[in-house]
Formats: structure tokens, sequence, C-alpha cells
């Protein structure tokens, strides 16, 4: 059948579609800022016509109308990584979550994570009929492989991108043409905590490293501090706004990267709309899935690899939780362990955590003589490399762990050092010196 054809006779209205979803059914959906919108609207606005309906997501820009709760009873959510508007959610124990690295969910799905049905947000198709799952390729392929029913937005806004991140009409059983802007994350510029942060991270990338990066403030310092560098590449789960600066600037050309020389990799994006504009048709930037983009193996195919990650507390071993607070669940491990172990393996490779000094206004160090009670361990005290604050690198591989103690106490907060060099003589039976 002619694409075009088959094309009009999938076009759905989202109360169409939503009819192929039934009770006890699992629904993954796409995240980020491809997340769906008018699928979820829908469904939330009918929600009292089903029953424990599996909703799988990770994050979601803006509000999400199914967590309201008035939907709660009919759906219930599972995620492996919170974010502001999911963390209530799983609270209430109106959903769930469940730990895995990023990289493993799209053999999870269909598996470990039913799928039913996928719901994602693509472009319109191009002129073979295939649409770009735009800026969030991520799990959206194994699950539109996996899926009894696929229904898709195709929404005209949603930037058209290159890499491995195609899907055909004829993949699509539901197809709800759409316009509407894509969600923003606008971030606030670092502060003078960020910015010696950057600093330091700054000083240990080389010319020529390809770079990972997550999202916020202290990312975007880091890549300030990278101004007058030269030839660098970008190999990352995510970027924002700040490579695509770089980028412009011909900073980030991705000249000397041993892998995908020339281009940027990434699984998803999320920023501004000019951020989305600068990845339309751009083919400097390519998206592939995240079993690819946040392989180990794959990451130590660029020499040079640096992994810049945060994490909310390190102990004095040097053990990382970036996931919890106590046994709060904060977020997800997303590719953290992933990019630290390929970094580890690339050739001059290194990877970094870097985080404040203190939480809580100033109240609380994130150096600490132990996690907080009920804390996961993300990164374990054997993949740990550099430690970043702004008050210097503390560099763990290698040192003993009375070594590490005295080189972490050094980059904590000053008002929090006497008492964590008091643990430190408690636990090492000698006097710490500066």
């Amino acid at each position: 059948m002619n694409w075009k054809e088959d094309y009009k006779r999938k076009v759905s209205k989202p109360e169409e579609a939503i009819r192929d979803i039934r009770d006890s059914q699992c629904v993954v959906m796409g995240h980020a800022a491809a997340a769906p919108r008018l699928i979820p609207q829908t469904l939330a606005d009918h929600c009292e016509d089903y029953n424990d309906v599996l909703i799988f997501h990770m994050t979601t820009l803006g509000d999400n109308p199914c967590y309201q709760p008035r939907c709660y009873g009919h759906f219930r959510h599972v995620s492996n990584f919170l974010s502001a508007n999911s963390r209530e959610v799983v609270e209430r124990r109106e959903g769930d979550f469940f730990p895995a690295y990023f990289k493993d969910v799209p053999s999870m799905i269909g598996n470990d994570i039913p799928c039913d049905v996928a719901v994602f947000q693509t472009t319109p198709p191009n002129d073979e009929g295939y649409c770009s799952l735009g800026v969030s390729c991520d799990y959206a392929k194994a699950a539109i492989r996996a899926a009894k029913t696929v229904i898709v937005e195709t929404n005209d806004k949603m930037p058209f991108t290159y890499g491995d991140d195609m899907i055909h009409v004829s993949q699509i059983d539901h197809i709800i043409p759409c316009s509407y802007p894509l969600q923003e994350l606008i971030l606030p510029a670092p502060g003078e905590v960020e910015l010696a942060i950057g600093r330091h991270c700054a000083s240990l990338v080389a010319d020529g490293s390809t770079l990972q990066l997550g999202i916020g403030a202290i990312p975007d310092a880091v890549l300030q501090a990278l101004a007058d560098k030269n030839d660098l590449g970008i190999h990352s789960e995510m970027f924002s706004n700040g490579v695509m600066e770089l980028m412009r600037k011909g900073v980030i050309n991705g000249r000397r990267k041993t892998l995908h020389p020339g281009k940027a990799v990434v699984t998803f994006i999320m920023g501004t709309n000019e951020l989305y504009d600068f990845v339309n048709e751009n083919p400097n930037v390519e998206f592939y899935p995240v079993d690819y983009v946040n392989s180990p193996l794959v990451i130590a195919k660029n020499e040079r690899m640096i992994s810049i990650n945060s994490c909310l507390e390190v102990d004095l071993q040097g053990q990382v939780a970036s996931e919890t607070i106590g046994m709060r669940q904060y977020s997800g491990i997303g590719g953290q362990v992933d990019f630290i172990r390929g970094a580890s393996l690339a050739r001059e490779g290194k990877a970094i955590i870097a985080m404040p000094s203190t939480a809580a206004g100033g109240t609380i160090s994130r150096i600490k003589p132990f996690l907080t009670e009920g804390a996961a361990v993300s990164t374990s005290r054997n993949d740990v490399d550099y430690i970043v604050t702004e008050y210097g690198i503390a560099r763990l591989k290698g040192r003993t762990l009375q070594h590490r103690a005295e080189d972490l106490i050094r980059i904590a907060h000053p008002d929090f050092r006497p008492a964590l060099a008091e643990e430190y003589e408690r636990r090492f039976h000698c006097t710490y010196t500066e």
C-alpha cells in the first residue's frame, strides 16, 4: 500500500486512539521534551473509563494530567527516573520506582516492562513515509517494536533530527496530526559556587576531549569554562543549551573524535526553543537509542572521554549517592555509572563527579562520614574517580581509604571540616592535618 494512503487510513482523533487501551494494560510513553501531550490529557479526561492501567515513563516536563488526584486508582505510574512532578505520585503510592540503568530500559521493554501500547511524539512523515523521533530517541524504537498498538502524535513543531531515530508510517496504528510547542526547560544562570566548580572541572579537560554532561547549573558552568578549549566533542546521554553555544563558536566540533567524528552524539535533549531549532535538520547532531549511546563499550571507543555528573552526597570512602535522600527516591541513576565505566575504559578517559560542598542553604555538608541512612549507593567506591567541589579536586581512584578521606575533607566546606576530621581521627587513629 502507498504510505500516503496508509497514513490517511490511520489518522485518528485522541478519543478514538485511546479506545485501544484496556484495563490492566501497560502503556509506555515518551519522555522529556518529546513526551506526548494529547493522549495523556485525553486519558485524564476519561480516567473513569479505566482501571489499573500501568503507565511507564521517565522524566516529563511541565504538568502531567495523568498525575492529577482524580486519576488515582485508574492509572498507576512506574518510572526509573523521577522529577519534581512525579515524586509526589510515588510518595502517595500511586506509582512506584524501579532501579535500572537507562541503557537497560530498551531491553526491559516487552519483558520486565510489559508494553501493550506505545505512545510517542514524532515529526510528520518525510517524503518516504519516515517520521523522526526528534529530540528524544532513547527507548522509543524498542517500545514501538514491542507494542501491540502504537499511537503517535505527529507534531509539526517537532525538530527533524538525524541518526538512528526514524520510524515508518507502516509501524503506527493511530496517527494524531497536531501542532503544539515542545516543553522548554529554562535553567537559572550558574552562581559563584557553580562557576568555581566549572573552572575546576575544565582544568581536567584537555583539547580534543569528548564530553558527557548532564543538565543544570554545574554542566552549564563547566561549558562556560571550556570556551578557550579546542576541538571538543560530544558523546552524551543528553545535552542542553550550553553545548549549542560552544558548537556555534566552534569549540565543540568533533574534529578529533575517534567515534562518530564531527558529530555530537546524544539520545535526547532538553532546553529552550532555540536549542530545538538548532538541532532541526542539523547534520552535526545525531540521535541514537540509549542502549547504544550509554553502552560503556561504545563510550570507551571515544579517546579522551570525559564524563561529568553530579550527585547528592559522598561519604569518606568515596561512595556516591545520586538518586536518593535517605529512603526518599529523588531522581534516578540515568547513565551515570555507564559513563563512569565507559570513561574509565577509554584511552586517557576521566570520570568526574561534581557537586557543591553543601546543601540546604549551607546547613548540610554533601561530604559526610557516612551516607544518610537508607541512601542508595549509585556509584561504588570502586568506580569513583574524581570528586570536585568549589574548593578543589580529589582524585580517589588508586587511593587508600585513609588517603581518600584526607582528600575529601580538603575539598569539603570549611565549616564542616572539623567534624569530618574528628571522624577521620576516630576511624584511622591518627591526627588529621591540612
